[in-house]
């Protein structure tokens, strides 16, 4: 893209100041540079890489009227926005590349409305606040992130799945009833995009359009406990934890760590013994001595069982690992895979990479309810470590490289088509949609 015209950034920031209020408008560093990062330092490989693209302006509307309102000024200004939540996502996609207007929507966390089986919010409601909505009615989200501190758009832009996926798979697979879409024009006048047309916005960085409200999936509320096991083998924790998938009620979580990452872990908790095997399952309270008899059938123990323990749980699952790991362990570093090479074929993915540990995440995929996985691994340079993701494949581990700003996964037609329709001009996030 072309340099921004000083001119024209300072004619949005006044626009800003009219429509939203000037208390909502920043053009400090501080605030620019806050709001142009994200947690992109875990991955060694983004660090060097990432263009160090930085904020011209920020806004945090009040509302999702706001919001579009704040959209419709960018593009009468010409200048690229970047839409952020709380800034949680790890590949870079809440960095401005190319500076302009960072549109922040934490701002707006009004809940709408709470109906049978669904929960209307404003884009920076967090799911702490939806969750204790729902719960007023007797009802859970189906799905929340591991960060419940996030926004709901900026999960939905930024993320996948999370606690709740073993049961009710990726957040594109019906959690979205709806969404109020703000295009990127002139007018901006938002649009109710329906499932399963709003897929295209799942984990698109927002290049696809404005998320300004979002009506999410809920399920009947239970009551969870936190079941904390443990083996002596991986086989005998992966054995044990598939058969947990077929736990009625379903988990909501259901976490597995080898030794060496428990040994990562601070402070270190007696339910977490770091010479062996973890299983952590978030069960309802009523199968706890079926999820017990599972673990002793296939050798393990049970360490605890921790009313409040869903949360500590939560906490240990899936990026929150890698977070924990590299602080103890920076020289280490991680890949997002699938296949059954991680379990059944663990001696050759050890040659492969030596020193590696795996953490496996229970997840409802098309082909029914698999894990999910971190694999740690040594980095020795970007090249070393693209060559081993290759021949991984030949072991069936099967990687999503989660090293690449660009978006990279398989509905990218669909991202593209409603990236033609929300934003003709390429102002929203722009370097993150990879041409066709």
């Amino acid at each position: 893209m072309t340099p921004l015209d000083p001119a024209a950034l300072d004619a949005l920031a006044a626009e800003l100041s009219a429509l939203v209020g000037a208390d909502a408008v920043h053009r400090d560093s501080s605030t620019l540079l806050s709001a142009s990062t994200d947690w992109a330092h875990m991955s060694p490989v983004l660090a060097p890489l990432l263009p160090g693209g930085v904020a011209d302006v920020v806004v945090r509307p009040p509302d999702a009227a706001g919001i579009a309102a704040a959209v419709g000024a960018a593009h009468r200004h010409r200048i690229p926005v970047t839409v952020r939540g709380q800034g949680t996502g790890n590949y870079g996609q809440g960095i401005p590349l190319f500076g302009g207007l960072v549109l922040d929507t934490s701002a707006a966390t009004r809940i709408l409305s709470v109906s049978d089986g669904w929960l209307t919010a404003e884009a920076g409601a967090s799911f702490v606040l939806m969750e204790k909505a729902a719960a007023a009615t007797g009802q859970e989200l189906a799905i929340l992130p591991s960060t419940v501190g996030s926004t709901v758009a900026g999960f939905i832009a930024g993320g996948s799945g999370g606690t709740g996926s073993i049961a009710n798979g990726a957040i594109w697979d019906g959690y979205l009833r709806s969404l109020l879409v703000v295009p990127c024009t002139d007018d901006a006048t938002p649009v109710a995009v329906p499932f399963p047309e709003n897929t295209a916005m799942a984990h698109a960085f927002g290049v696809s359009g404005v998320i300004a409200e979002a009506t999410v999936a809920l399920r009947p509320a239970r009551r969870w406990t936190g079941l904390y096991a443990s083996f002596p083998t991986l086989h005998g924790a992966v054995a044990a934890g598939e058969e947990l998938f077929d736990l009625d009620p379903t988990p909501r979580l259901l976490s597995l760590d080898e030794a060496g990452i428990i040994a990562t872990y601070r402070p270190a908790d007696p339910a977490l013994p770091a010479d062996r095997v973890s299983v952590r399952g978030i069960v309802t309270e009523d199968s706890v001595d079926a999820a017990s008899a599972v673990v002793a059938r296939h050798g393990g123990r049970v360490d605890a069982v921790r009313p409040k323990g869903p949360a500590h749980i939560a906490s240990l699952s899936y990026n929150h690992t890698t977070y924990r790991v590299r602080k103890v362990r920076p020289e280490l570093t991680h890949l997002q895979c699938m296949g059954p090479g991680l379990t059944r074929r663990r001696a050759e993915v050890a040659a492969l990479a030596p020193e590696s540990l795996i953490h496996l995440e229970g997840f409802l995929t098309a082909n029914g309810r698999d894990w999910v996985a971190m694999l740690f691994l040594r980095y020795d340079g970007a090249d070393d470590l693209y060559d081993r993701m290759a021949r991984l494949a030949d072991v069936e581990v099967h990687v999503d490289d989660p090293h690449t700003w660009e978006l990279h996964h398989g509905r990218l037609d669909a991202v593209r088509a409603a990236a033609a329709r929300f934003d003709p001009d390429g102002l929203l996030n722009p370097g993150k949609l990879p041409p066709a």
